[in-house]
C-alpha cells in the first residue's frame, strides 16, 4: 500500500476547486434564500452576502459586473432566486456561489425597483405638494419632450395649435425607450433651463409595458424633472400608468393628449369670458343710468309747485352730467382694454419669428426641424433656410464653430 502525498493548504485547496469546478452540476444553479450579511464594497462595487433557509447557509459574491445589470438593489431580509457557479476561494479555503443574476423571490425586479426609488424619494420631499410650482395660464412658448414620431408628439402639437395657437411650440425628440432614452430625456430637460427656453414643459409618451416606460422611473430623469426651474407635466403612457416621473412633477396628466389640455387655455373659452365681461359692463351702465332716473323723478315729485321748470332743467342738465361722465368712464374703460391688448398683441408680434425674418434673419431647417446649432448640421448634407420672402435649400459645405 503507497503512501499519500503530502499536499500544502495551497496544494489541497487548488485541487478541491479543480474537482468543484468540473462537475458540470455546479456551474449553473439556481438557488433560494433569504439575504443576510449584505455588504456593498464601495470600492470595488462587488456585493458580499449570505444566503440562507431555515436550516443552512452560503456565502455568495456577486461581482461589480454582473450586479449593474439589475435593476433592483439587494437588501438583508430579501428573499431572492440567485444564478451562479459554485467555486472555491482557495485562499481561505471557503466554498461559496458566484452570483450571474439575481430575481426577486415573487414581486418582479421593475416592481421592486420602482418601489424602492419611490420610497427614497418621497423621504427627500421630492413628491410634496409645497415644492409643486403652479403652471402658468397664458404661456407663450411650450417645450415639448418626446419621441419625434410616435403617435403622443402628433396628439400635443394638434391640441396645443387648436387651444391656443399663438403659443410657440418648441420640440425636442428624444428616445423614450431603452438605454440611451434615459440620458436624452435629462438632457433635454437641462438644455430648455439653461436659457429658460420655454414657460412650461411637456415630457412624455405614449402607453406601454413597464419595460418599456422605464426610463420615466430613472433616479436622473426624476432629480432632472425636480430639479427643473420650468414647470413640468408628466405625460407618460395611458391614464392607469404610472412613474416615478408623475410623482415629482408638477402636475400629472393621464395621457399626452390630456397634457396639452391642461398646459394651455382654450381660445373659445377665452372668447367667452370677454364676451361676458362685455356684457356686464353694458348691465352696470344702464342699471346706473335707471338710477340716476328714478332719482329724478323723485326728486322733481318732491319740489312740488316751486319753479318745475327750473328743477326740471336742472335735475336735467344734472343727469346729463352723469350720463356724460358713465360714458365717458366706459370709453376710457374700453380704451385702456384695447391699449392693453394692443401692447399684447405688439409682444406677440415682436415675438414671432416671422417677424425677426424681416430685419434680415433666416431660420434652417433640417428635415423639417428647427436647427438651433451646427452639431445637427452635416457637411454635404441638404438643409431649407427660410427668408421673410421664399426659401432657400441649400447643401453645406462647411462647418464653421
Amino acid at each position: 500500500m503507497s503512501v499519500p502525498p503530502v499536499l500544502s493548504i495551497t496544494q489541497l485547496n487548488a485541487y478541491i476547486k479543480s474537482i468543484i469546478d468540473g462537475d458540470i452540476n455546479l456551474n449553473n444553479v439556481f438557488v433560494c434564500g433569504e439575504i443576510s450579511n449584505f455588504k456593498d464594497h464601495y470600492r470595488t462595487g462587488h456585493y458580499y452576502l449570505t444566503l440562507k433557509d431555515e436550516k443552512a447557509a452560503i456565502r455568495a459574491v456577486m461581482f461589480r459586473t454582473a450586479n449593474q445589470r439589475i435593476k433592483f438593489k439587494p437588501e438583508n431580509g430579501m428573499s431572492v432566486i440567485a444564478r451562479g457557479r459554485i467555486s472555491v476561494f482557495e485562499r481561505d479555503g471557503q466554498y461559496q456561489l458566484y452570483i450571474d443574476d439575481m430575481q426577486p423571490d415573487g414581486l418582479g425586479a421593475l416592481n421592486l425597483a420602482f418601489e424602492q426609488l419611490k420610497n427614497k424619494l418621497a423621504g427627500e420631499g421630492l413628491f410634496d405638494a409645497c415644492r409643486k410650482r403652479e403652471i402658468p395660464k397664458y404661456p407663450r412658448r411650450i417645450g415639448v419632450i418626446t419621441s419625434p414620431t410616435g403617435a403622443a408628439v402628433q396628439d400635443i402639437i394638434n391640441i396645443l395649435t387648436r387651444r391656443f395657437p399663438i403659443a410657440q411650440i418648441i420640440k425636442c425628440p428624444v428616445q423614450v425607450q431603452g438605454a440611451s432614452a434615459a440620458p436624452q430625456i435629462v438632457d433635454a430637460i437641462k438644455r430648455f433651463n439653461t436659457g429658460h427656453y420655454a414657460d412650461v414643459l411637456i415630457v412624455g409618451r405614449g402607453g406601454g409595458s413597464i419595460e418599456e416606460l422605464w426610463a420615466f422611473n430613472e433616479e436622473t430623469v426624476a432629480r432632472a424633472v425636480a430639479n427643473s426651474k420650468i414647470p413640468v407635466i408628466s405625460a407618460v403612457g395611458h391614464e392607469t400608468d404610472f412613474t416615478i416621473c408623475d410623482f415629482v412633477a408638477d402636475l400629472r396628466a393621464p395621457t399626452p393628449s390630456a397634457a396639452a389640455e391642461l398646459a394651455v387655455p382654450d381660445k373659445f373659452e377665452q372668447r367667452t369670458y370677454i364676451s361676458a365681461l362685455k356684457y356686464r359692463v353694458a348691465q352696470v351702465t344702464q342699471r346706473e343710468i335707471q338710477q340716476q332716473r328714478a332719482g329724478l323723478k323723485s326728486i322733481e315729485s318732491s319740489m312740488g309747485l316751486i319753479s318745475p321748470v327750473m328743477v326740471i332743467n336742472t335735475h336735467r342738465q344734472r343727469l346729463d352730467g352723469y350720463i356724460a361722465s358713465l360714458y365717458t368712464a366706459v370709453a376710457s374703460t374700453v380704451s385702456d382694454s384695447r391699449s392693453a391688448l394692443a401692447v399684447l398683441g405688439s409682444k406677440l408680434d415682436t415675438l414671432s419669428p416671422l417677424k425677426v425674418l424681416g430685419r434680415g434673419y433666416a431660420l434652417a431647417y433640417k428635415k423639417g426641424s428647427l436647427l438651433h446649432d451646427d452639431a445637427n448640421a452635416d457637411i454635404g448634407g441638404e438643409i431649407e433656410v427660410r427668408l421673410e420672402k421664399g426659401r432657400l435649400l441649400c447643401t453645406v459645405e462647411k462647418i464653421s464653430v
